[in-house]
């Protein structure tokens, strides 16, 4: 591989950091804040999309998502249309069937996505969801398809038992640092989301953490969530972007701007070189006309579909990016 950055400070600081991801050097925490004052970010999309590329290959990983149980949630996360927090007129309706999570894993599967996530809302799935839900997941091992799932805070003998099941993988956010998850919410803690994330571990399950963006956190915030990520080693990073919802308590933030929101992915690239960076929630409210430079931006996933309380991308259109980056999907090697 062959690659230069133009002449200047900011470039040979990003040409050695470049190199230093790709020799399998961990970028420290004062080298990421240098990042984050980078002024040219064409400059540093360019860096993280040599580390995606060196890295990450070819591929782009697809996932799609369906609320299988909305609202009524007792927790009061600021930026979540379905917490107590909130004063919002969203739809609630209780777990769905495993009938329709099949069907709707078919559709995604058809779309392009290789993964498929069953989401609740709440602090936990009940026992008796959980039996359900690993009905599910066995119905989407049934359509050749990965199942995940984010049922809140389970132990590792709930976990162990939806693995049996067939799960793939466990989703769990950190949603921020640990300095300003209380910011964000005060009804469990952030400790709670480390025992979760050891639980799904332990269990034996692919994990899937990562977090919002644009809550107000700073650049240190950000940062140090990434630290955390990859000290837990996880395998998948979401990246959402806050899309204000009124009713919610952050309901008058101010949107991220888009390449803010896009040097977040690249940042994040150099931090954790060889795992997916998948961005998520808000892609489409926070990206807008610049959604065409994630993977650019060093991202190798996408969330596809719309998400649980907002709208996301139409697969279609998202299908058509993958092949005019010339990147390949899970659905393309099933295929083969």
């Amino acid at each position: 591989m062959t690659w230069a950055f133009p002449d200047g400070q900011n470039n040979i600081m990003l040409e050695t950091l470049v190199q230093k991801a790709l020799e399998g050097e961990d970028i420290t925490r004062e080298e990421a804040l240098d990042l984050a004052e980078v002024v040219d970010p064409m400059a540093l999309f360019f860096g993280a999309n040599m580390i995606r590329e060196e890295k990450r290959g070819n591929k782009a990983d697809l996932c799609s998502i369906a609320s299988a149980k909305t609202g009524a949630c007792p927790e009061d996360c600021r930026y979540c249309a379905q917490s107590s927090a909130a004063n919002t007129q969203i739809q609630t309706h209780p777990l769905i069937s495993r009938d329709e999570i099949a069907q709707r894993a078919r559709r995604a599967k058809a779309h392009g996505a290789g993964r498929f996530c069953i989401v609740t809302s709440g602090k936990r799935a009940s026992s008796g969801e959980l039996e359900s839900i690993a009905g599910m997941a066995s119905a989407i091992r049934d359509e050749d398809m990965k199942p995940c799932a984010t049922l809140g805070l389970l132990d590792a003998n709930e976990l162990a038992m939806l693995k049996k099941a067939g799960l793939h993988r466990y989703h769990h956010n950190l949603e921020t640092s640990r300095r300003f998850f209380p910011e964000i919410c005060s009804t469990h803690t952030y400790d709670q989301k480390l025992e979760t994330i050891a639980a799904a571990k332990e269990a034996g399950l692919s994990i899937c953490s990562g977090g919002i963006f644009g809550l107000g956190e700073t650049w240190e915030d950000r940062i140090d969530m990434a630290l955390e990520l990859r000290e837990l080693d996880v395998d998948s990073v979401p990246i959402n972007f806050l899309v204000p919802v009124k009713g919610t308590p952050l309901g008058e933030a101010e949107p991220l701007r888009p390449f803010e929101a896009l040097s977040i992915v690249s940042i994040y690239r150099f931090l954790l070189p060889e795992k997916e960076i998948r961005v998520c929630g808000g892609r489409v409210q926070t990206l807008g006309e610049f959604n065409s430079m994630v993977f650019m931006a060093g991202a190798d996933g996408l969330l596809t579909g719309d998400c649980l309380t907002v709208s996301g991308r139409d697969p279609a259109d998202d299908m058509k990016l993958v092949r005019e980056y010339g990147l390949s999907t899970d659905n393309d090697e099933s295929a083969t």
